[in-house]
């Protein structure tokens, strides 16, 4: 095909560089020496931006990325005999290599869900093990927000999910790695899926939304971080220089520039659903809530359509892919994408 492919990537938002005004903030934290393993004044500040967004005395660590940021998260709440009711599409259950299981000791029970979420049934449906010696104990419900499959929980949904969860004994753990995505769709409101909700702990996701690297886990129940240092040393987790990654989150909490990247990848992925929608060959699976575009095409298109831009198919038995946006997508990158993908589907639609 003739045609050039776009700047941008559409396989992850990972693949994205950094903010310019993030970048900014690791030269300026480069000035000079400061204290290391987050004694400096770049991670006194980012605490406190934290605790502004979230309200109350939440405790915070910094980590590398965030599978290591999930794993700090979880293992202040776990311990071996127990287990962590999830998605069966859930992060830590598909995409961290058991690493979940093998540094904590607990089990995965993962639920087969439609959407990705889980439902207060879900939760019920285990309760049977609680109390028995033979068998794992249930004591958290991870989500994730938004979920892998790109669907959204509404606050009153996981108020339901903690209402149960905490009623049992379980604590409610949230894995953020695009919760700018989801905070950004639902309206700004942070807290009211999160402290308001009941959430416990969660994963503030930072790389996928402008950062170089680096992910928070906040505990929104403080008593549950006090561990947490000994925790994410013991992980491999805690930064010596932890001034660059506190410098990255100054930047992006500060102006709300973490929802101005998010609700820019978000309407970005609107733009490629109406794009694409209705060429034949291309079906929409469901309506972008945020910054993912999941959609069927032909087999035989695939294998053109990856090698000319690379992206990933999210169910072989369908190829269904899943095409993602991020915070530097341009109209410019999504047209000439959307302009290749019809292109080549109609090349193929027949074959």
């Amino acid at each position: 095909m003739d045609l050039p492919p776009p700047r941008a990537s559409f396989a992850s938002d990972n693949a994205s560089g950094a903010h310019p005004d993030v970048l900014a903030a690791l030269a300026a934290a480069n000035e000079g020496h400061a204290p290391a393993y987050g004694g400096d004044a770049w991670t006194a500040r980012a605490l406190d931006a934290f605790r502004d967004l979230f309200g109350g005395e939440v405790e915070v660590a910094f980590c590398w990325g965030g599978t290591g940021a999930n794993l700090v998260g979880l293992q202040c709440l776990l311990a071996p005999y127990d287990a962590v009711i999830c998605p069966d599409t859930a992060h830590i259950h598909v995409d961290e290599c058991g690493a979940p299981e093998r540094f904590t000791g607990a089990k995965l029970l993962d639920v087969p869900t439609a959407d990705g979420k889980l439902r207060p049934e879900h939760v019920t449906d285990q309760l049977h093990l609680l109390g028995d010696m033979h068998h794992v104990q249930p004591r958290v419900v991870a989500i994730t927000q938004s979920t892998e499959q790109g669907s959204l929980y509404t606050p009153d949904e996981i108020a339901a999910l903690t209402e149960v969860a905490h009623a049992n004994g379980m604590r409610v753990h949230l894995d953020g790695a695009r919760i700018a995505n989801a905070t950004a769709a639902l309206g700004g409101d942070v807290r009211s899926f999160t402290v308001d909700a009941g959430v416990d702990v969660l994963t503030f996701g930072g790389t996928k939304n402008g950062m170089v690297h680096g992910e928070a886990v906040v505990f929104l129940d403080a008593e549950l971080g006090r561990m947490a240092p000994f925790v994410r040393k013991q992980a491999g987790q805690l930064p010596s220089k932890m001034r660059f990654v506190a410098a990255q989150f100054e930047a992006l909490l500060a102006g709300d520039l973490w929802l101005h990247n998010a609700r820019h990848a978000n309407e970005m992925a609107q733009l490629l659903a109406k794009r694409v929608d209705g060429a034949p060959g291309v079906t929409i699976t469901r309506p972008p809530e945020v910054n993912a575009v999941f959609a069927t095409i032909p087999p035989a298109a695939l294998a053109p359509l990856q090698a000319w831009s690379h992206f990933y198919v999210w169910d072989e038995t369908t190829t269904e892919v899943r095409w993602m946006t991020s915070f530097d997508t341009t109209a410019d990158d999504v047209e000439r994408f959307a302009a290749g993908v019809v292109s080549l589907v109609d090349q193929h639609a027949g074959l």
